[in-house]
């Protein structure tokens, strides 16, 4: 049975986008734990094999149990809007500054889902002191984030950024019933009524109750979604982002014929653009100036070989149809 969760008048304006470099930390090392099922990470998982190994991990994957509850102070979702992404530094210190009563009721919470996690050495030096707990798992998800994640998170935020974007503009197109149509096979919205099968398969309901649905796109959560948070935090659904099929391969090549007809860095944007994505991400992606990829985006458009779309504060940018054509390979 599925989780469902019920929509009122006021949460169906009240649904945002968000990034959490936090969360996708947390998940980078669910991602470790369970290597053999992500054949999408398999380069990222052998890249980082090394680093991994110098992290202790074993409290915070006490916490992560496969079908089960993980605390969620340890990846609240982000209070800012997605036009002002919040950095690591800054949801590290709000785990930081989480309540400790708060905490160990959530501690308690997970550890009763796994049997005799409760009762192991380190389930029992979790709850003796709450307030330490939290220090410690601070500062192990800030190693994480350094070792696993930091290093790729322009890579991994443009593709967090491109599916923003292609959502965003499904939702003000269609409204949340186009949202939700290919957002993910376990999600449906039926009414006012989105229901998310849950990987234990428990049943539940979910009021929003006018503080609106969180969602968040993730590379390192695949193949389900994640729904849940229970007050003070916001209702939030957290699903695999689009692209991530194509996240760690190579670089775009570029023709030569392609670099001939609109020089070697244009053709380079235009190939790169395999999702929608912003200036800067490109810039990144490519390393160039960020004021060359903005005036060589503007020559693309006004040829008709790119659209711009703004999310917010950000402007995207996608190939046109004619702009597929000339970046396919004809043979």
């Amino acid at each position: 049975m599925p989780l469902r969760i019920r929509f009122g008048v006021d949460d169906l304006a009240r649904c945002r986008f968000a990034l959490s470099p936090l969360c996708e930390t947390h998940e980078a090392v669910r991602t470790l734990r369970r290597a053999g099922r992500h054949a999408y990470h398999l380069p990222w998982l052998r890249r980082t094999r090394a680093a991994a190994r110098g992290l202790d991990l074993t409290e915070l994957s006490l916490l992560m149990p496969d079908a089960g509850y993980t605390p969620d102070f340890l990846g609240p979702p982000p209070a800012t809007p997605y036009t002002t992404v919040a950095s690591f530094a800054d949801e590290l210190d709000r785990l930081a500054a989480t309540d400790p009563e708060l905490a160990r009721t959530e501690l308690r919470r997970s550890l009763d889902t796994s049997p005799g996690a409760a009762d192991s050495v380190a389930g029992r030096r979790l709850l003796a002191d709450p307030a330490a707990a939290i220090r410690r798992l601070a500062a192990v998800t800030e190693q994480a984030w350094r070792a696993l994640v930091a290093p790729d998170w322009p890579r991994i935020r443009t593709v967090l950024e491109a599916d923003i974007a292609h959502r965003a503009r499904k939702l003000a197109v269609g409204g949340l019933q186009a949202l939700f149509a290919d957002l993910h096979p376990r999600l449906r919205f039926v009414d006012d009524t989105l229901s998310v099968l849950t990987a234990d398969g428990t049943p539940r309901r979910q009021e929003l109750a006018g503080r609106g649905l969180l969602l968040m796109p993730s590379v390192f959560c695949w193949p389900e979604p994640i729904s849940g948070f229970a007050p003070p935090w916001q209702p939030t659904v957290i699903y695999p982002a689009r692209g991530i099929d194509g996240l760690w391969r190579p670089g775009p090549t570029t023709s030569a014929s392609l670099a001939r007809l609109l020089g070697a860095n244009r053709a380079a944007i235009l190939a790169a653009l395999t999702e929608p994505a912003t200036t800067t991400a490109l810039a990144a992606r490519l390393r160039l100036a960020v004021s060359s990829v903005s005036a060589h985006l503007a020559v693309l458009r006004d040829a008709g070989l790119v659209t711009a779309h703004r999310t917010g504060r950000h402007v995207c940018y996608e190939r046109t149809a004619v702009g597929a054509i000339l970046t396919t390979d004809p043979h």
